[in-house]
């Protein structure tokens, strides 16, 4: 049924806004609502024979209804028909087009493996120091009322994340692990040994998410095993050894350094390379034993695990032929010190830790099903804890009694405790230089026998290595004064850059957290005064307004010029993700002209003609951001939950404060709601009283012909927030509110009806 709007002012407000869905301080609250009261047995079934999705009537998410969601467990040694808390990937977009925060997918796992409730959140919190990993923290989940338990809630590594992360989706994506899980069902394994060119001899190791890529897994395989000098066209070498370095300083077994060699992913850029990404740490820090190689039955073995773990293992590919390679060995080396020093050695996991289990101690408690006792939690953040029997039985190490030890055995190792080059005044002969000069990076270095610099020019890129030079002849100053060298020409607005010295026993990076993070060169940048570009007005929920060149009704963003010339926009950027600041680049060539409009369409479509963003807006509420070239903000806008095809813009037009708005798709924006379109209430033959009102609100239609009609009766804050909506059937020619609990302030009322006499928008000022 299409409902039009009939908008009233009233004197009413609320405060509400969406809940980060991974915020590490609060515990988010998931409600799931089957109408079967048999949920479990029908979710036990589905996993067992289809693996399909189960519909729950709604899910709520931190008080966000969704209706009609794909529910079902997940989980492979977590997972137990006869248990009360079992995993759950919830889909928000199995039978409707709904998200929450930009997520479709939610992941939650039962944390039946870790009696410190802590492994999974915080062995993700120190991986994203290192490379990109999911965001993960905790959520209580309810069914049908009733709470099932603490769950870990961890971002799914699925194309939203790949396309996020890495800038595309479209490429070759493989889940490395069995699809029938790992253990004695399959002797199969994704350690990317080669197995030949038959696609099918790797069908019982690795999962393909992506429509095709075989071959490109293959091309891996191969390259691992008989072309190791070309690994850095196929695999993100850097990346890979931080991973590697990972797994073995928190003994992550349940990983490719482990006896399964499995939990991880493997996404092709656009460049050709392979990238790494972490997944299901629930039993990181030495809950799992087995090496591949041997089994380490007691936390002593685990504290002194061999930081070297398959060096020689022609089963581990991966880590036999990159640690085979000098400088790669090297590199792998200083990524581990740096993980022990930053993390273990001065004591910030254990306060992190700490601080976790402040924030989950009462959710613990309050958790009838889980694993382990009250006590067990408390105590496995510093002290052993056996449990007896079951998915969680077994000795679980401590994680401080694990972890303190294994950070003074690893940096007391021969490799590790070796004399590591040190970088110091890494300098630019020019920090704000122009497109197509040429610059000297200098950089002191000592106990260095080989230097390189590391640059690329977008945040995508692989990074080209550029040997330095300390001979006089490099801008370097005198010859072998211990000042290094290298000249590069500035080509593009943005240069990334670190350096890496190494000796004859170990390297070392500055940044020491590269190539994830580094340093930037950013060419002078004129630019635009400020206001002279602006985010003028954007639509995050587009049912009805305006549709695209292919039809499509989907979030837009518009842009205006306040000036009397055009704007070049080659090289700006738009996001909606403060983190990624370059999430979507304007194609080279687009233009703004003097005091004129431009859309941009937030649908992740980029494969449609036109402008389309690789992001949607969010109808909860977040931040969008344009950035220039040189990455300074040109303007930004931060709203909260939205109405459907109620817009949120400038008045006055391009220069003014925020305000919810009748879209005015290209076009100059005609004021609020609040003090625009005004109408006579008696016009309508509807009467809304009392107004102001502080308990209950009355609406009377004189129209008799509304009788018996749907109507849809919403509550909009004056930022645009929807924060009630009541769908009243056969209505008569009144309804009542309760707005009691609402605090004072300004809301509209808006009711739609099918009724063609209010098929026009109507905004009426009391």
């Amino acid at each position: 049924m299409k409902h039009f709007l009939l908008i009233i002012l009233l004197v009413l407000t609320v405060n509400l806004s969406a809940q980060d869905l991974y915020d590490l301080t609060t515990i988010q609250t998931i409600e799931i609502s089957f109408a079967e009261s048999n949920w479990d047995a029908l979710l036990d079934a589905a996993y067992s024979q289809t693996g399909d999705y189960i519909l729950a009537q709604s899910v709520t998410i931190n008080g966000v209804v969704f209706d009609s969601v794909g529910v079902k467990y997940k989980g492979n040694s977590t997972y137990q028909s006869n248990q009360t808390k079992n995993p759950f990937h919830i889909e928000l977009d199995t039978y409707r087009d709904q998200e929450y925060e930009g997520y479709t997918d939610i992941k939650l796992s039962n944390v039946a493996k870790d009696p410190s409730f802590l492994r999974e959140v915080l062995s993700y919190q120190i991986l994203r120091q290192y490379m990109d990993a999911p965001l993960s923290n905790y959520a209580n989940v309810y069914v049908n009322g009733t709470l099932i338990g603490l769950y870990s809630n961890s971002e799914s590594i699925s194309r939203k994340f790949v396309d996020k992360r890495f800038g595309s989706k479209n490429n070759t994506f493989v889940k490395c692990n069995p699809p029938d899980g790992a253990g004695q069902q399959t002797q199969d394994i994704p350690n990317l040994v080669y197995l030949g060119n038959d696609s099918t001899d790797y069908f019982e190791g690795y999962e393909l998410k992506s429509t095709n890529g075989w071959q490109e897994l293959i091309d891996l395989c191969d390259t691992l095993a008989n072309h190791t000098d070309a690994i850095e066209d196929i695999l993100d070498v850097d990346r890979t050894l931080w991973m590697l370095a990972f797994n073995n300083a928190l003994v992550n077994l349940d990983s490719y350094s482990g006896s399964f060699a499995q939990n991880y992913y493997l996404y092709r850029s656009d460049d050709g390379r392979f990238l790494p990404v972490v997944w299901d740490l629930n039993e990181s820090f030495g809950r799992f034993a087995m090496t591949g190689s041997s089994n380490l039955n007691n936390t002593a073995a685990k504290q002194t695990m061999d930081h070297l773990l398959h060096e020689n293992n022609t089963a581990r590919p991966l880590i036999q032929r990159l640690m085979a390679v000098p400088t790669y060995k090297k590199m792998y080396l200083a990524h581990l010190k740096t993980m022990v020093e930053e993390n273990f050695a001065n004591g910030q996991y254990e306060e992190t830790g700490m601080e976790l289990q402040t924030v989950i101690a009462a959710a613990v408690q309050a958790d009838i099903n889980k694993f382990f006792s009250y006590n067990n939690f408390l105590n496995n953040l510093t002290s052993d804890v056996n449990s007896g029997g079951g998915p969680g039985g077994g000795n679980t190490p401590g994680i401080t009694n694990l972890m303190d030890a294994r950070a003074s055995y690893l940096l007391n190792t021969s490799d590790l405790s070796q004399a590591e080059p040190t970088i110091e005044v890494v300098s630019v002969s020019d920090e704000s230089p122009q497109i197509g000069e040429v610059v000297t990076i200098t950089v002191e270095v000592a106990t260095a026998n080989t230097v390189y610099f590391g640059y690329r020019n977008n945040l995508h890129d692989k990074f080209i290595r550029l040997e330095m030079f300390d001979d006089g002849a490099h801008n370097d100053g005198a010859a072998n004064d211990g000042i290094y060298g290298a000249s590069l020409e500035i080509t593009d607005n943005t240069t990334q850059y670190y350096v890496y010295a190494e000796n004859d026993d170990i390297g070392k990076f500055s940044p020491v957290r590269a190539e994830h993070e580094y340093y930037v060169i950013e060419v002078e940048f004129g630019g635009n005064t400020a206001g002279d570009l602006v985010i003028n007005e954007l639509l995050a929920g587009n049912d009805t307004t305006q549709a695209d060149q292919d039809g499509k009704f989907d979030d837009w963003i518009e842009l205006y010029n306040n000036t009397d010339e055009a704007i070049d926009l080659s090289g700006y950027f738009l996001t909606d993700d403060p983190e990624e600041p370059l999430q979507w680049e304007f194609p080279a060539g687009t233009m703004i002209e003097a005091a004129d409009y431009l859309i941009i369409w937030a649908d992740d479509d980029e494969d449609q003609a036109g402008l389309h963003a690789n992001f949607k807006l969010s109808g909860d509420g977040e931040t969008i951001i344009l950035s220039a070239p040189n990455g300074d903000v040109e303007d930004q806008v931060t709203y909260g939950e939205q109405t459907d095809d109620i817009s949120f813009g400038r008045f006055p037009n391009g220069t003014g404060d925020f305000e919810i708005m009748v879209p005015t798709f290209n076009g100059e924006n005609s004021g609020p709601i609040s003090s625009t379109n005004q109408v006579n209430l008696a016009e309508l033959n509807l009467t809304v009283f009392p107004n102001p009102t502080s308990n209950n609100l009355f609406i009377r239609f004189e129209d008799q012909s509304l009788s018996g009609s749907e109507l849809l009766v919403r509550m909009i804050a004056a930022d645009g927030r929807e924060v009630l909506r009541t769908l009243a059937q056969n209505a008569t020619n009144s309804l009542e509110l309760n707005v009691s609990e609402l605090p004072t302030g300004m809301y509209f009322l808006a009711i739609s009806s099918e009724h063609q006499r209010y098929g026009s928008r109507v905004l009426v000022t009391r």
